[in-house]
């Protein structure tokens, strides 16, 4: 998946935003970051639950690795060109829902 694909993604979803992190790009709702990329587009990083994260690391191995912030596992990084589409969309939805607003409708988005 590239990341022009991601960016429509993630910009579809309620509220969304995209602005610059450091040298990263970043997907926001309310200010809350849900998702970020560098500008390369190989790899996206999510900011999930843990059991979502580790429920993807689990059935996803050949694409998602956990993603660290010192001792601290944070999120996902996906490896963009080897994940599917329909799976990199479902996991930018729970990223999001995770990261948004309790009065955000969560249903139906996407």
């Amino acid at each position: 998946m590239k990341l022009d694909a991601v960016r429509r993604h993630a910009l579809a979803l309620p509220e969304a935003v995209e602005q610059p992190h450091f040298e990263r790009t970043s997907f926001r709702v309310r200010g809350k970051i849900f998702a970020t990329a560098a500008q390369d587009g190989q790899h996206l990083h999510l900011f999930v639950d843990e059991q979502q994260r580790e429920q993807a690391l689990a059935m996803y191995p050949a694409f998602t690795e956990p993603l660290r912030w010192g001792d601290k596992v944070v999120g996902l990084r996906l490896t963009l060109r080897a994940a599917p589409p329909a799976t990199v969309q479902r996991l930018l939805q729970q990223a999001w829902a995770h990261r948004g607003p309790k009065s955000t409708p969560r249903n139906g988005a996407g």
